[in-house]
């Protein structure tokens, strides 16, 4: 009999297992995943509640994407994704969706609503392929100023579908003096209209907070931060639209405050020199880390190497200062160089009091940035 007792007492502790490691999990832990210039970006609350923000790249790169954002949710000891947002109908934001959904399930899908930019690949995804994946789960059409349950943080929607909130987040609201010297871009320089409908993200988890706002654009910045900052400042950003200058403009930048940014880039994929100026002037910025070293910045524009997840797989006996053109958009172009190597991600852990480690996963070099004193919000 105290064999059977002690038996059944070790099958009640481990079916207890799961809920005690959520329990104990006391960070919000965030993965900013190398895509090739793509995105895809894990969050991970304290509950061990999950949300994914894009899914990479599709076509021959869609195993490929998939295999890399696997390898985070195994790191994170995940077995579902509770929520996936998709940002907007551009191929390196939505691509790898149908290969990474066939490899965990997901719960809930969202995004801003039917393709605005036609195109054949998005268009044909969007009438078979997505029905068919979140018709076996759940579906949500982003609007402004939704919240996102996820238990433990404040998850607010700010953008989607055009539009932006028109209300204050608490605490925001205060107005915004880089209003003044903004000067819009023509409309047509904004690297396509699905990138103005990208569904954005505000993440409060207790005095930390952090900014998501997919490929949001320049011209969409302004009418989200004048002539009031409507989402204040952050001590972690996600740079915008891959540090690309149709966005990050100093209304956003300058006004939001990042402690400290990470850039979702590629090796010729953003970085260029005119976003980047804009993202180092930034009040209060401590540190930038990027996934990629970047063609486009040289090294007159990037971030120490310390800082930097992935570097190129063809290394020049000497690099130079001066950055590369950015190639003109074309048919003729040659594709990107991509990182055929292991790729490596930076990782965020956030404590409530708003303090955070971020780790370089290629050279394990981290960094704990402190909570300010007196942090308002």
């Amino acid at each position: 009999m105290r064999l059977s007792i002690a038996f059944l007492l070790s099958l009640c502790l481990a079916g207890a297992l799961p809920t005690v490691q959520a329990q104990t999990r006391k960070t919000l832990d965030i993965y900013v995943m190398d895509v090739e210039g793509g995105n895809a970006t894990l969050f991970v609350a304290p509950s061990g509640e999950s949300v994914l923000i894009d899914t990479g790249n599709g076509g021959p790169a869609a195993a490929r994407d998939a295999s890399r954002i696997m390898a985070a949710v195994k790191d994170a000891g995940l077995t579902q994704i509770d929520n996936l947002i998709t940002t907007h109908w551009h191929g390196d934001h939505f691509g790898g969706m149908a290969e990474f959904a066939g490899r965990i399930p997901i719960q809930k899908f969202i995004d801003h609503g039917p393709n605005v930019q036609p195109n054949a690949i998005a268009d044909a995804f969007l009438q078979t392929t997505y029905p068919e994946l979140y018709g076996k789960a759940k579906h949500m059409v982003a609007k402004p100023g939704d919240k996102l349950p996820v238990t433990g943080l404040d998850w607010r929607l700010v953008s989607s579908a055009g539009e932006v909130i028109t209300e204050s987040l608490p605490g925001a609201g205060k107005p915004n003096p880089y209003c003044a010297d903004f000067k819009p871009k023509d409309k047509n320089d904004d690297g396509g209209v699905e990138n103005t409908m990208s569904v954005g993200s505000v993440v409060t988890f207790g005095k930390f907070r952090v900014a998501h706002l997919g490929d949001l654009t320049w011209n969409k910045e302004f009418n989200m931060m004048c002539p009031v900052n409507r989402i204040g400042t952050f001590d972690l950003w996600v740079v915008s639209h891959h540090g690309q200058p149709m966005s990050n403009s100093d209304v956003l930048v300058h006004a939001i405050q990042p402690r400290v940014a990470i850039l979702n880039n590629g090796t010729r994929k953003g970085g260029q020199p005119s976003a980047m100026k804009i993202i180092y002037s930034a009040p209060g910025l401590e540190d930038l880390w990027q996934l990629h070293f970047s063609l486009l910045s040289g090294q007159e524009y990037t971030a120490p190497g310390m800082f930097i997840a992935n570097t190129i797989d063809d290394q020049q006996d000497t690099m130079p200062v001066a950055p590369m053109p950015a190639p003109q958009p074309g048919p003729g172009v040659p594709p990107p160089p991509a990182h055929n190597g292991t790729a490596y991600w930076v990782k965020v852990s956030a404590q409530m009091d708003g303090s955070f480690t971020v780790t370089n996963a290629r050279n394990g070099f981290t960094k704990t940035y402190r909570a300010r004193p007196g942090q308002n919000n």
